[in-house]
């Protein structure tokens, strides 16, 4: 087990484990997150409907498992060892989705691999901030080695055009195998904190920290959040889908590159945490949202590819700005008996319900703006997108006029 205070030597190969766990951990969502709903309806002809159904277990598994890391990783096992169990059931799920074809197999399946996946979200977040000292500093870098593997598995599936493929869930398969052997051979030990204390549901779900809504603007912040993950989930559920429709090549390829941006951005998060307040840079945040979503409705591969890349390549500083500069000022606000519970609870908002919200409505959306002409169906992806952007505008404005703070994130005093 480490010390509580490790050397400088001890502490840097922490740091390096920790970055291979992000980057095989997000190897594992990457690698069927963005192409997912090209496979549904390219290769097993699903609804609109259908595929943001299936593309929303994900948000689903993201309202739950704030309760399971609360009742099993915070009071009976560590966080490595859970880890372990959960990769070896996504392994076996993964395989069974390669052979699953009716959407009752398709959304069961995905459902349950989401419910074993995502706790494990929560729990490289909670081992990486438990084990630094500085996180405004350190946790960009980390968290980066996750965005590399997003880039480099995003690459693979879309080089092999495993997009309309089940190639995508045998990469998972894979990565989740990677994951076993690297929680139980590289992590260091990380023994429950909540262990002998006696288990409720409030404390399970993050519920604890609601005490800090009653900050006014740290409330209008996880409002924010929820909203801001509806528009979000359009982006993430069909953009793969629209590029491959208008004729894009190599559409997983090029959307890494907004990952590439984002490499670039936490690189120079530290020194924008330095400068900038949270408001500003979520504010900054939110712009570059409005404008990635215009681009992508006035985009088109002949003429105007530029948009494209435009939008793709904002990708960094949309992200970047709102979630990562938001998960760090929950940890910032938050007392810390309450840190564990209060990302979960913004876990449980953003990429739980409102995403969630963001993933129905995204496919009703898709329906509603498909038609049908001379027997070919024909979808109306201009309006989908500035209906996307207008959501975007309006959450911007909501932020400026009511989330008022000058705090900048700091290192730990504690």
């Amino acid at each position: 087990m480490l010390s509580s205070a490790p050397s400088p030597v001890n502490l840097s190969h922490v740091k390096l484990r920790l970055g291979i766990m992000m980057f095989v951990n997000y190897v594992v969502w990457g690698a069927w997150y963005v192409t997912i709903t090209n496979y549904l309806t390219t290769a097993l002809h699903f609804t609109g409907t259908q595929a943001g159904a299936v593309f929303g277990t994900a948000s689903i598994a993201s309202i739950i498992s704030p309760f399971f890391v609360g009742l099993v990783a915070d009071r009976y096992f560590a966080a490595e060892k859970v880890m372990a169990v959960l990769y070896s059931l996504c392994a076996v799920i993964m395989f069974l989705m390669t052979r699953a074809t009716s959407f009752p197999e398709v959304y069961g399946l995905m459902l349950l691999f989401c419910l074993c996946y995502f706790p494990n979200v929560a729990l490289t977040n909670t081992i990486t901030f438990q084990l630094i000292k500085d996180p405004g500093k350190e946790f960009p870098i980390i968290r980066m080695m996750g965005t590399l593997g997003w880039i480099f598995i995003t690459n693979v599936v879309g080089f092999m055009k495993w997009e309309g493929t089940t190639g995508q869930f045998w990469v998972a398969l894979a990565a989740s195998l990677v994951m076993v052997l690297i929680s139980l051979g590289l992590l260091p030990n990380t023994p429950p904190k909540g262990k002998g204390t006696k288990f409720d549901a409030r404390t399970a779900l993050g519920l604890d920290a609601l005490v800090m809504m009653k900050n006014k603007a740290f409330f209008f912040f996880a409002l924010a959040s929820v909203l801001a993950c509806i528009p979000l989930t359009f982006y993430f559920s069909f953009t793969n889908d629209y590029l491959n429709e208008v004729g894009v090549p190599n559409a997983a390829g090029k959307m890494s590159l907004g990952q590439a941006t984002e490499v670039l951005m936490m690189l120079a998060m530290p020194l924008i945490f330095r400068w900038m307040s949270v408001r500003m840079i979520i504010v900054m945040g939110l712009v570059c949202w409005v404008v990635r979503y215009l681009l992508l409705a006035f985009g088109d591969p002949n003429g105007n590819m530029w948009m494209f890349y435009g939008a793709i390549l904002l990708h960094g500083a949309s992200y970047d700005f709102f979630f990562m500069t938001g998960q760090m000022y929950t940890d910032q606000e938050a007392p810390p008996h309450l840190r564990n519970a209060a990302q979960g609870f913004i876990l449980f908002l953003t990429y739980g319900v409102g995403m969630l919200v963001g993933s129905l409505l995204s496919g009703a959306a898709v329906d509603y703006f498909t038609h049908t002409e001379g027997g070919k169906v024909v979808r109306d992806w201009h309006t989908f997108w500035l209906s996307s952007s207008g959501m975007a505008a309006v959450i911007l404005v909501m932020i400026l006029l009511t989330f008022r703070t000058n705090a900048k994130i700091q290192p730990k005093t504690e």
